[in-house]
C-alpha cells in the first residue's frame, strides 16, 4: 500500500482528532477529578478536615465508576452526548464518556500522590497555624508536584488508549481508521501505522511527563 494524498490527509486528520479529545479529555478529567482526589483526602479519618461519611460515599462512587468497562460505559454516556453535543458519533461526541471515565481514575491517582506526602510536613503547616486551604494549595499541591506530573502521565496516555477504543462506536481519531479502514477493510498495512502512530504519541506524551516530573522535583540536583 502506497501513501497517497487522501491517506496522509486521513492520517493527519486522525492525529489531530486523536490529540483533541486526548487533550480536551484530559482536561475536563482534571477540572473534575483533581478537586475529588483533594476531598478523599483531606475528608478522612485522618485528615486535615475529616468527614468520614463524605469520603465513603465519594469513594464508592468513584469505585463504581472505575468498575465499569470502558465500553460498556461508552455505550451508556452517549445519549448523554446526543444531549449535550447533538451526536453520538464523532470526536466530539466522545470527550463526555472519555471525561466521564477517566475523572474517577484521576481522582485516585491524585489521592494516591498526596498520600505519599510526608506526615510531618503537613503536621508542621498546621502547628504553624495554616488554614486548610493553605495546607491544600502550598503543601498538597506544591509538595506533591513531581508524583502528580508522573501520575498525569499515567491519566493522559489511558485516555489515549481509551480514546482509540472509542472508534468501535464511531468515533474519530486514529482508532477509528485502525478499526474501519485497517480492519473492517482488510488494509492490516494501514492499522498498523495507525498502531504505531498511537505509540509513538503514547512514548511523547509519557516522555514529557516525565521530564517534567523531574524538573519539579526538588530532591533531584
Amino acid at each position: 500500500m502506497t501513501f497517497d494524498a487522501a491517506t496522509l490527509d486521513m492520517l493527519k486528520t486522525g492525529i489531530w482528532e486523536t490529540f483533541y479529545m486526548t487533550a480536551l479529555s484530559s482536561l475536563f478529567a482534571y477540572i473534575i477529578g483533581l478537586p475529588l482526589g483533594v476531598i478523599l483526602v483531606v475528608t478522612d479519618d485522618g485528615g486535615i478536615y475529616p468527614i468520614p461519611w463524605l469520603q465513603k460515599i465519594l469513594g464508592v462512587v468513584i469505585n463504581l465508576l472505575r468498575s465499569v468497562p470502558f465500553l460498556i460505559l461508552l455505550f451508556i454516556v452517549l445519549p448523554l452526548s446526543k444531549i449535550m453535543i447533538g451526536t453520538r458519533i464523532g470526536s466530539p461526541a466522545m470527550i463526555i464518556p472519555l471525561t466521564i471515565a477517566a475523572a474517577p481514575y484521576v481522582a485516585r491517582v491524585v489521592e494516591s500522590s498526596f498520600r505519599e506526602l510526608d506526615a510531618g510536613v503537613i503536621e508542621a503547616a498546621q502547628s504553624m497555624g495554616a488554614s486548610t486551604w493553605q495546607i491544600i494549595w502550598k503543601v498538597f499541591l506544591t509538595e506533591a508536584r513531581p508524583s502528580l506530573f508522573l501520575g498525569a502521565a499515567l491519566a493522559v496516555t489511558t485516555i489515549l488508549s481509551y480514546s482509540a477504543m472509542a472508534g468501535f462506536t464511531g468515533g474519530g481519531g486514529l482508532g477509528a481508521i485502525a478499526i474501519n479502514y485497517g480492519y473492517y477493510r482488510y488494509k492490516p498495512f494501514l492499522m498498523w501505522v495507525s498502531v504505531v502512530l498511537l505509540v509513538l504519541m503514547v512514548q511523547i506524551l509519557q516522555e514529557a511527563w516525565t521530564r517534567l516530573s523531574k524538573k519539579g522535583d526538588k530532591r533531584i540536583r
